[in-house]
Protein backbone atom coordinates (compact mmCIF):
# COMPACT_ATOMS: atom_id res chain seq x y z
CA UNK A 1 0.00 0.00 0.00
CA UNK A 2 1.42 3.60 -1.12
CA UNK A 3 -0.39 6.79 0.33
CA UNK A 4 -0.99 8.43 -3.18
CA UNK A 5 -1.90 12.66 -2.66
CA UNK A 6 -4.05 13.40 -5.22
CA UNK A 7 -4.02 17.20 -5.91
CA UNK A 8 -6.73 18.73 -8.15
CA UNK A 9 -4.97 21.54 -10.14
CA UNK A 10 -7.64 23.60 -11.18
CA UNK A 11 -9.55 26.17 -8.43
CA UNK A 12 -12.05 27.74 -11.05
CA UNK A 13 -15.86 27.16 -10.40
CA UNK A 14 -18.02 24.70 -12.32
CA UNK A 15 -14.44 22.81 -12.91
CA UNK A 16 -14.30 19.65 -14.28
CA UNK A 17 -11.19 19.03 -12.46
CA UNK A 18 -13.29 18.04 -9.12
CA UNK A 19 -14.89 14.87 -10.85
CA UNK A 20 -11.92 13.52 -12.81
CA UNK A 21 -10.22 13.43 -8.93
CA UNK A 22 -13.09 11.61 -7.72
CA UNK A 23 -12.75 9.04 -10.41
CA UNK A 24 -9.13 8.95 -9.72
CA UNK A 25 -9.59 8.60 -5.76
CA UNK A 26 -11.83 5.51 -6.04
CA UNK A 27 -9.57 3.89 -9.03
CA UNK A 28 -6.34 4.55 -6.44
CA UNK A 29 -8.42 3.04 -3.24
CA UNK A 30 -9.67 0.05 -5.29
CA UNK A 31 -5.98 -0.93 -6.05
CA UNK A 32 -5.37 -1.08 -2.53
CA UNK A 33 -4.01 2.53 -2.00
CA UNK A 34 -4.49 5.08 0.65
CA UNK A 35 -4.77 8.71 -0.59
CA UNK A 36 -5.28 12.00 0.61
CA UNK A 37 -7.23 14.13 -1.77
CA UNK A 38 -6.02 17.81 -2.08
CA UNK A 39 -8.62 20.36 -3.31
CA UNK A 40 -6.77 23.77 -3.86
CA UNK A 41 -9.93 25.12 -3.24
CA UNK A 42 -10.06 24.01 0.39
CA UNK A 43 -6.32 24.52 0.67
CA UNK A 44 -6.92 28.27 -0.17
CA UNK A 45 -2.95 28.64 -0.35
CA UNK A 46 -2.04 32.46 -1.22
CA UNK A 47 0.60 33.22 -3.44
CA UNK A 48 3.60 32.71 -2.30
CA UNK A 49 3.85 34.73 1.07
CA UNK A 50 7.12 33.31 2.95
CA UNK A 51 10.06 35.12 3.40
CA UNK A 52 12.87 32.55 2.81
CA UNK A 53 13.02 30.31 0.03
CA UNK A 54 11.32 27.10 0.36
CA UNK A 55 14.71 25.20 0.19
CA UNK A 56 15.72 26.72 3.43
CA UNK A 57 12.66 24.84 4.97
CA UNK A 58 12.00 28.31 7.50
CA UNK A 59 8.86 28.54 7.20
CA UNK A 60 6.91 30.68 9.27
CA UNK A 61 3.22 30.81 7.82
CA UNK A 62 0.41 28.20 9.63
CA UNK A 63 -0.75 27.11 5.94
CA UNK A 64 2.86 26.58 4.85
CA UNK A 65 3.75 24.52 7.96
CA UNK A 66 0.35 22.63 7.48
CA UNK A 67 0.85 22.06 3.85
CA UNK A 68 4.66 20.80 4.84
CA UNK A 69 3.61 18.15 7.13
CA UNK A 70 0.62 17.03 4.42
CA UNK A 71 3.16 16.72 1.84
CA UNK A 72 5.81 14.91 3.76
CA UNK A 73 3.14 12.04 4.59
CA UNK A 74 3.13 11.22 0.86
CA UNK A 75 4.81 8.34 -0.84
CA UNK A 76 3.70 9.42 -4.58
CA UNK A 77 2.07 12.30 -5.89
CA UNK A 78 -0.77 12.18 -8.82
CA UNK A 79 -1.26 15.62 -10.35
CA UNK A 80 -5.21 15.62 -11.67
CA UNK A 81 -4.10 18.75 -13.78
CA UNK A 82 -6.42 21.23 -16.49
CA UNK A 83 -4.04 22.78 -19.69
CA UNK A 84 -4.61 26.76 -19.61
CA UNK A 85 -3.65 28.35 -22.50
CA UNK A 86 -1.15 25.68 -23.19
CA UNK A 87 0.30 25.27 -19.86
CA UNK A 88 -0.84 24.46 -16.17
CA UNK A 89 -3.03 26.70 -13.91
CA UNK A 90 -0.93 29.20 -11.75
CA UNK A 91 -3.04 27.49 -8.78
CA UNK A 92 -1.15 24.56 -9.25
CA UNK A 93 2.47 26.20 -9.91
CA UNK A 94 1.77 28.51 -6.32
CA UNK A 95 0.78 25.17 -4.71
CA UNK A 96 4.10 23.19 -5.68
CA UNK A 97 6.09 26.05 -5.17
CA UNK A 98 5.51 26.50 -1.57
CA UNK A 99 7.70 23.60 -0.72
CA UNK A 100 11.07 22.30 -2.03
CA UNK A 101 12.29 19.39 0.38
CA UNK A 102 8.72 17.19 0.97
CA UNK A 103 8.57 16.68 -2.80
CA UNK A 104 12.33 15.20 -3.15
CA UNK A 105 12.15 11.62 -4.62
CA UNK A 106 8.79 10.69 -5.06
CA UNK A 107 7.41 9.45 -7.91
CA UNK A 108 4.68 11.68 -9.87
CA UNK A 109 2.19 10.84 -12.14
CA UNK A 110 -0.68 13.27 -14.54
CA UNK A 111 -4.02 13.01 -14.86
CA UNK A 112 -4.13 15.34 -17.88
CA UNK A 113 -7.71 16.88 -19.16
CA UNK A 114 -8.46 19.79 -21.71
CA UNK A 115 -9.38 19.59 -25.52
CA UNK A 116 -8.21 18.30 -28.87
CA UNK A 117 -4.72 17.71 -26.91
CA UNK A 118 -6.28 15.91 -23.77
CA UNK A 119 -3.69 18.45 -21.95
CA UNK A 120 -0.92 16.84 -22.46
CA UNK A 121 0.92 20.37 -23.80
CA UNK A 122 -0.25 21.67 -19.89
CA UNK A 123 1.74 18.23 -18.49
CA UNK A 124 4.55 18.83 -20.53
CA UNK A 125 5.32 22.22 -19.27
CA UNK A 126 4.93 20.64 -15.83
CA UNK A 127 7.96 18.37 -16.25
CA UNK A 128 10.96 21.23 -15.61
CA UNK A 129 8.89 22.61 -12.63
CA UNK A 130 8.55 18.52 -11.21
CA UNK A 131 11.95 17.73 -11.88
CA UNK A 132 13.51 20.70 -10.28
CA UNK A 133 11.60 20.44 -7.08
CA UNK A 134 12.86 16.67 -6.93
CA UNK A 135 9.56 14.82 -8.19
CA UNK A 136 10.31 11.94 -10.29
CA UNK A 137 7.84 11.55 -13.32
CA UNK A 138 6.74 8.26 -14.11
CA UNK A 139 6.33 7.18 -17.55
CA UNK A 140 2.68 6.75 -18.10
CA UNK A 141 -0.02 9.71 -18.54
CA UNK A 142 -3.42 9.57 -19.00
CA UNK A 143 -4.94 12.82 -21.20
CA UNK A 144 -8.51 12.96 -21.32
CA UNK A 145 -9.65 14.61 -24.47
CA UNK A 146 -13.08 16.22 -24.32
CA UNK A 147 -13.75 15.93 -20.23
CA UNK A 148 -17.30 17.61 -20.31
CA UNK A 149 -18.11 14.77 -22.66
CA UNK A 150 -17.87 12.12 -20.16
CA UNK A 151 -20.21 14.15 -17.25
CA UNK A 152 -23.10 12.11 -16.29
CA UNK A 153 -25.43 13.31 -13.99
CA UNK A 154 -22.12 15.47 -12.56
CA UNK A 155 -19.77 11.86 -12.57
CA UNK A 156 -17.03 11.44 -14.60
CA UNK A 157 -17.60 8.46 -16.51
CA UNK A 158 -14.31 7.42 -18.52
CA UNK A 159 -13.82 5.60 -21.29
CA UNK A 160 -11.70 2.28 -21.53
CA UNK A 161 -9.13 3.69 -22.78
CA UNK A 162 -8.21 5.80 -20.13
CA UNK A 163 -9.57 4.15 -17.63
CA UNK A 164 -6.72 1.35 -18.40
CA UNK A 165 -3.98 3.60 -18.74
CA UNK A 166 -5.34 5.17 -15.27
CA UNK A 167 -4.79 1.49 -13.58
CA UNK A 168 -1.05 1.33 -15.23
CA UNK A 169 -0.52 4.75 -13.47
CA UNK A 170 -1.74 3.81 -10.17
CA UNK A 171 0.76 0.47 -10.63
CA UNK A 172 3.35 2.63 -11.77
CA UNK A 173 3.21 5.10 -8.63
CA UNK A 174 3.72 1.81 -6.77
CA UNK A 175 6.28 0.88 -8.04
CA UNK A 176 8.14 4.11 -7.96
CA UNK A 177 7.11 5.11 -4.93
CA UNK A 178 8.78 1.83 -3.25
CA UNK A 179 11.74 1.60 -5.50
CA UNK A 180 12.68 5.08 -4.59
CA UNK A 181 12.18 4.65 -0.54
CA UNK A 182 15.41 4.75 0.46
CA UNK A 183 16.14 8.13 -1.64
CA UNK A 184 13.40 9.20 0.73
CA UNK A 185 14.60 7.92 3.99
Amino acid sequence: MTRIMIIIGSVRPGRIGLPIAQWVRDRVEAAGHEVDLVDLVELALPFMDEPEHPGKRAYTQPHTLAWSARVEQAEAVLLVSPEYNHSYSPALKNALDFLAHEWQAKPVGIVSYGGASGGLRGAAALDAVLSTIGLVRVPVDVAINGPHGHLVDGAFVPDAKNDAVLGRLIEALGRYAEALRPLRA
